[in-house]
């Protein structure tokens, strides 16, 4: 009997508790005499006060029923003041705990207001967020990640209308079964790579994390999902295909200049983005004559410092009349660049983007021919040497040529080895003593 009683109290005690209290302020009674009417509402012992534009003779209101008494004008507005907010309040708790799963005094008092009235649905939220992120771009944002969440919007719009039959869905709803489905969605229907795959799923967590934050969940349904990331590679190109690019030319001049900006970026670890806005200014020569680049990567925000070897230092002399303004190179934009690098990748019979020329350097132009892997770090503008070591993987050339200098250095190197006979015996004794 005591068990059940115990269970009682602790059903009681979980109990979720709702009240709208009315009162009036006495010790701030206004120049014409009256008190402002003020509402509490309290849910799970947390208040908040709500306040109102009517006005209370102090002399007809009563405390212990939380209204006016009497038949006077002043009493008819006040309780049909209080009535018309009781079922506001009513009316907002029952569809905020129906929409959030839960309830707060300070979200009932919000809504009351119209202010901080939160998106309760996914994609609504997912909108919502992209306009922010938008607003942002040239602030503190880039627009090539804005237009990375909006191909996640994309898919996982189409994803919400063709497999769950609806036009969003509550964040409420959201469990594992819909996070899974929609990775088999991005893997099977769309044919993404596992890395875009990640990408994608990684900005629904960032949204599950935005209601949270912003009050619409409680807790996070993916808080212990983790996209699995798969191994980064290095994109760049075989050694073969980069010396067929430098030595044979190309008729088509747009074609030429997207071959010569390749093999410029090649040289000098530049992205797309930041070559786009290398100035005049960035190149600067030292005391010993030797020309270099000083810039901050849009990407990170790092200092990038190369030294420029002929081959660059040609390119740049070579479109110098081309100049419109103090960028050293009139580079087209992005989506023809994309278009041109493809164009040219086929022409020389091979796959080609112009991110490889990056990796290029990377692999090819440094950590291959032996410049330690700190120095192509900073090179690279890298902001951790795990992002360098991307770029460390060797070919089986370069590993026998590794081996070949370690024959040539040991080669006069007696080593003495350790054959059968006593020097054996007595290692043997020595492992069974000590085992």
């Amino acid at each position: 009997m005591n068990t059940n009683k115990n269970l009682d109290n602790n059903k009681a005690k979980r109990r979720s508790t709702f009240a709208v209290l009315f009162y009036i302020n006495r010790t701030k009674v206004r120049k014409d005499g009256m008190c402002q009417l003020l509402c509490k509402v309290s849910i799970d012992a947390e208040w908040e006060q709500i306040g109102t534009k009517v006005s209370v003779n102090p002399d007809i209101w009563n405390p212990d029923k939380g209204c006016a008494d009497g038949r006077s004008e002043n009493a008819i507005t006040v309780n049909r003041a209080i009535n018309e907010l009781t079922k506001e309040i009513s009316e907002h708790y029952n569809n905020i705990k129906k929409n959030f799963g839960f309830v707060t005094a300070e979200l009932v008092k919000n809504a009351v207001k119209g202010i901080g009235q939160k998106t309760v649905t996914l994609l609504a939220l997912f909108r919502e967020h992209n306009e922010e992120f938008k607003k942002r771009i040239g602030i503190d944002r880039i627009k090539e990640t804005y237009l990375c969440y909006q191909r996640s919007y994309g898919y996982l719009e189409t994803f919400v209308r063709e497999k769950r039959g609806v036009e969003d869905v509550t964040l409420r709803s959201l469990d594992k079964v819909f996070y899974d489905d929609f990775e088999i969605f991005l893997q099977s229907d769309c044919r993404l790579s596992p890395k875009t795959v990640h990408d994608h799923l990684y900005r629904l967590k960032k949204m599950t994390m935005r209601a949270v934050s912003q009050g619409t969940l409680r807790r996070d349904p993916y808080s212990r999902l983790h996209p699995s990331l798969p191994k980064r590679k290095s994109r760049h190109l075989r050694l073969e295909d980069l010396k067929t690019l430098m030595a044979i030319q190309i008729d088509k001049p747009n074609l030429q200049r997207v071959r010569d900006w390749f093999i410029f970026s090649t040289f000098t670890g530049l992205a797309y983005a930041d070559l786009k806005r290398l100035s005049v200014n960035d190149i600067k020569q030292s005391e010993d004559g030797s020309w270099w680049i000083h810039i901050r990567r849009k990407k990170t925000d790092t200092l990038s410092s190369v030294r420029l070897l002929d081959v660059p230092l040609r390119i740049i002399e070579k479109y110098k009349h081309e100049r419109k303004d103090d960028k050293v190179f009139n580079l087209y934009c992005r989506d023809y660049m994309i278009k041109l690098t493809s164009e040219l990748g086929k022409e020389y019979g091979f796959h080609l983007t112009f991110h490889k020329a990056r990796h290029n350097f990377g692999t090819h132009m440094t950590l291959s021919l032996g410049v330690p892997i700190e120095t192509v770090s900073k090179m690279m503008g890298h902001t951790s040497i795990t992002t360098t070591q991307i770029y460390a993987h060797v070919t089986d050339k370069k590993v026998d040529e590794d081996m070949k200098r370690l024959r040539e250095v040991t080669a006069d190197k007696k080593v003495e080895l350790l054959y059968e006979g006593v020097e054996l015996s007595r290692c043997r004794k020595w492992k069974r003593r000590n085992l």
